[in-house]
């Protein structure tokens, strides 16, 4: 069953059903049935009217009706879960390119050596898998080069989205219709860029070099 009418069915049986404001839906595996889904899709239509504000979830508690009481604010952790790749993708290209911008002024030759190397890794990737750990491992490495505590830490908990099924599935599918090795070329440029202007201690065009690679990236899903 696809998304959407995994969705719709799902809005369908709470319309019938009426809980209350706070009211805990039946578990996973119950809900599933009655839509008529696997619990996969289910999650994931779960995941769309969480986003809309129909249902919100608590880890090890369950699924409630309605908006999370002031009591209850979500965690990150659900929050995270919740992230769709698009969103991944905006919160980036709000966060990241600030990181570039502040790494420009406090990256050390130890910082950039590794840029370097890594700017490096992404351009040779010949499969996904390689592509994937080295793309990671340079944005990690730029905001570890800010050597800012606070910023690091934002950005490992943003990026502990990129973990999720949903990313792996949609990074994978960007890969290879960028045509494998000229995605990661293009990419790898795009690193190296970025990493010439930190050297310089440029951070405005470090900043908007960063911009132009995930803004490429988001066009493309």
């Amino acid at each position: 069953m696809k998304l959407e009418e995994a969705t719709a069915r799902l809005l369908e049986y709470l319309e019938n059903e009426q809980p209350k404001q706070q009211d805990r839906l039946k578990p996973e595996r119950e809900l599933a049935v009655i839509v008529g889904c696997s619990r996969e899709t289910l999650r994931r239509a779960l995941d769309v009217l969480e986003r809309g504000g129909r249902i919100w979830r608590h880890h090890g508690k369950g699924t409630f009706y309605g908006h999370p009481g002031a009591e209850e604010p979500r965690s990150m952790d659900r929050i995270i879960e919740a992230a769709s790749p698009e969103e991944l993708l905006k919160a980036r290209l709000v966060l990241e390119p600030a990181l570039a911008a502040q790494a420009a002024l406090a990256a050390t030759s130890n910082d950039i050596e590794r840029l370097t190397k890594l700017a490096a890794a992404t351009t040779a990737a010949t499969d996904w898998q390689q592509y994937e750990k080295a793309d990671r491992e340079f944005h990690i490495a730029i905001a570890r080069a800010t050597h800012n505590s606070l910023l690091i830490g934002l950005f490992l908990t943003l990026s502990a989205v990129r973990g999720r099924a949903r990313w792996q599935r949609q990074h994978v599918d960007v890969f290879r219709n960028g045509h494998k090795t000229g995605y990661a070329a293009r990419q790898g440029k795009m690193h190296s860029d970025i990493v010439a202007n930190i050297a310089r201690q440029d951070g405005e065009s470090a900043r908007l070099a960063m911009k132009q690679h995930l803004k490429s990236i988001y066009d493309l899903l």
